[in-house]
C-alpha cells in the first residue's frame, strides 16, 4: 500500500484531507501552524502514529512561519509550538511523543551556528520518525501475517492502515502483508461510527490493494461472529498503558467483548511509540470528547431533534484481560501484559 498521508515535498508539508474520501483523493498544504493543528484536530490527518509525524513536521512549519533570526529565538519558536500542538488531541500518545523527541532533539543541538542549521538538524529528525515508522509498520505487518490463515475472516475497526501512519499501516499492514504473501481472506470492516472511518478510509485502502472487504454496521459485528464469518480481530490504538489497557476509537471495548463471548481471538498492531508506560492502567488515560455536532448532525444533516445533546467520547479503553495479543515491530506481546511490556521498555520506566 503506497499511499502517504503525510508528505514533505521540496520543504513544504502537505497531507491527504481525509475528511474527504473516499469521494475526492486531495493533498492540501498546511503553511502555517495554525493549520496543522486544524488539520489535526478536524481529522484531516488522524491516526496515532500519523499525528506523531505531521506534528513533527509541523515544528518545521512553525520554524518556517516565525523566522527565527537566533538558535536561541528557534528553540523559543519550537517550544510555543509544540505546547500549542499538543492540545490539538489528548489520546493518541504518538502526537506528544514526537513532539517530546523533537524538542529534546532541538535542544541538544543549541550549539548549531545559525537558526538555518537547525533548521536542517531537525528536518532530518522529522524524516528519521517518518521513516522509522514505515519500517516499524512493515514489521507489524511481517509478524502479524502469520496470524491470518488462509480463507479465513478478520474483523477491524476504524482505519489503522496506511492512512493512521506514514505509510502501511498498523492493524491493516498485518492484511497487506498476508495479502503480499498470496494468503486470500476476506476483511469485514465496521464502518466506526460517527465519522464513518471504516467505511470511508479503511474500505478504500483495501480496495485499492485488491483485498476482499465487507462494510458492516458496527452493530453487525455479533452477527456475523455468530455466523462464522470471523476468526480474527484486529484493531489500532491510541495509547497503551503500562498494564496493556488500550485506547483506540470509540466500539472497539464493545467489539473485544463480543470477541470473547464468540471465543475469537482480539489483537492489537501498534508500534512501541503507542506505548505509555508511564501510566499504570488504562484509567489513566484521557479521553477526548468530541463536538455534539458529529452525531447530532452528521456529515451536514441533522438526526437529532433540536435541544436534544449528545455523548461523544471519541475513544473508549479496553481491558488488557481481552487482548490475545500486541502486535510490534519486535513480535507479539502475549500475557501477562506488565512483564511483556517492561521487558520492551526496562522495568525501571514502567508505571505500576
Amino acid at each position: 500500500m503506497n499511499v502517504r498521508p503525510i508528505i514533505w515535498r521540496d520543504s513544504q508539508l502537505f497531507i491527504i484531507d481525509q475528511t474527504m474520501l473516499p469521494a475526492e483523493y486531495r493533498e492540501i498544504p498546511l503553511d502555517c501552524v495554525a493549520a496543522v493543528w486544524e488539520a489535526m484536530r478536524a481529522l484531516r490527518v488522524r491516526g496515532a502514529p500519523a499525528l506523531g509525524v505531521c506534528a513533527a513536521f509541523g515544528l518545521l512549519v512553525a520554524l518556517q512561519e516565525r523566522a527565527p533570526k537566533s538558535v536561541r529565538d528557534a528553540l523559543n519558536a519550537v517550544d510555543e509550538a509544540a505546547n500549542y500542538l499538543a492540545t490539538a488531541r489528548p489520546t493518541a500518545v504518538n502526537l506528544f511523543w514526537a513532539l517530546e523527541r523533537m524538542q529534546s532533539f532541538a535542544h541538544a543541538n543549541a550549539e548549531a551556528a545559525s537558526a538555518g542549521e537547525l533548521f536542517e538538524r531537525l528536518e532530518r529528525e522529522a524524516c528519521a520518525i517518518r521513516d522509522e515508522d514505515t519500517a516499524c509498520c512493515k514489521k507489524i505487518g511481517a509478524f502479524g501475517a502469520e496470524l491470518l490463515s488462509e480463507g479465513s475472516g478478520v474483523l477491524t475497526h476504524c482505519n489503522a492502515g496506511a492512512l493512521a501512519t506514514s505509510a502501511y499501516g498498523t492493524a491493516l499492514a498485518v492484511m497487506y502483508a498476508a495479502h503480499e504473501q498470496g494468503k486470500t481472506f476476506h476483511v469485514y470492516a465496521d464502518e466506526t461510527r460517527p465519522l464513518l472511518q471504516g467505511a470511508r478510509l479503511t474500505a478504500w485502502e483495501l480496495m485499492q490493494a485488491g483485498i476482499e472487504v465487507t462494510v458492516i454496521c458496527d452493530n453487525t459485528a455479533a452477527q456475523v461472529m455468530r455466523e462464522g464469518r470471523v476468526q480474527l480481530v484486529i484493531t489500532g490504538a491510541d495509547r497503551i498503558a503500562a498494564n496493556g489497557d488500550t485506547a483506540n476509537k470509540i466500539g472497539t471495548y464493545a467489539l473485544a467483548v463480543l470477541a470473547r463471548a464468540h471465543e475469537i481471538p482480539f489483537y492489537v498492531a501498534a508500534p512501541l511509540s503507542t506505548f505509555d508506560t508511564a501510566l499504570a492502567h488504562g484509567g489513566e488515560i484521557p479521553i477526548e470528547q468530541r463536538p455534539d455536532e458529529e452525531i447530532t448532525e452528521g456529515f451536514g444533516e441533522r438526526t437529532v431533534p433540536d435541544g436534544v445533546r449528545a455523548y461523544n467520547p471519541a475513544f473508549d479503553v479496553t481491558p488488557a484481560h481481552l487482548v490475545a495479543g500486541f502486535i510490534t515491530e519486535r513480535g507479539i506481546l502475549r500475557p501477562p501484559y506488565d512483564a511483556a511490556i517492561a521487558a520492551c521498555f526496562g522495568p525501571n520506566t514502567v508505571a505500576k
